[in-house]
């Protein structure tokens, strides 16, 4: 039985929500953030090697700190590879167009679901059978993840460059 609010529950999950005055809303953390810019600069300097994650929090402006964090979860989820060393660094262990948004939130966010009764199958809501909104946070659900999975760092990247190509002075 579902016993505590949906704001509790997602608390307890871990998940990063916060309540504005018309509801609450999902947000990305900035582990998510962070590790999306972070393979991002990888990705823009793949032919450099391996990238020491010093200069990547100085191009980023994120503590190195902070990114050794977020490495351990991308190294655990084989998403990077290491050099130590002289010579060490990151880099990704596949081409740009390989890594979709919605496997880094995943890694680094958890699940990306938008209401914490969903969180289980089966759902263990007690309202579940007779919930009116239900549907509706599957469908949401189903966007969130169709569009996320669809997005390539590759395209982040083009569609970076496609806009400043398009920058007039």
């Amino acid at each position: 039985m579902c016993k505590m609010t949906e704001l509790e529950g997602r608390k307890r999950m871990g998940m990063n929500y916060s309540t504005d005055p018309v509801g609450e809303i999902l947000k990305i953390s900035t582990k998510g953030r962070y590790a999306l810019r972070m393979l991002l600069d990888l990705a823009e300097h793949k032919n450099n090697g391996f990238v020491p994650l010093k200069e990547i929090a100085v191009r980023q402006d994120i503590s190195k700190q902070y990114l050794e964090q977020i490495v351990a979860l991308l190294n655990t989820a084989n998403l990077l590879k290491a050099n130590r060393g002289n010579q060490g660094g990151y880099a990704l262990t596949r081409e740009p167009s390989e890594y979709t948004v919605g496997e880094i939130l995943r890694i680094t966010e958890g699940s990306l679901k938008p209401v914490a009764c969903m969180e289980n199958a089966p759902n263990e809501c007690e309202n579940a059978d007779y919930c009116k909104t239900l549907p509706m946070w599957h469908g949401l659900y189903k966007v969130i993840c169709d569009y996320v999975d669809s997005v390539t760092l590759q395209n982040l990247i083009d569609d970076y460059n496609e806009r400043a190509d398009c920058y007039v002075i």
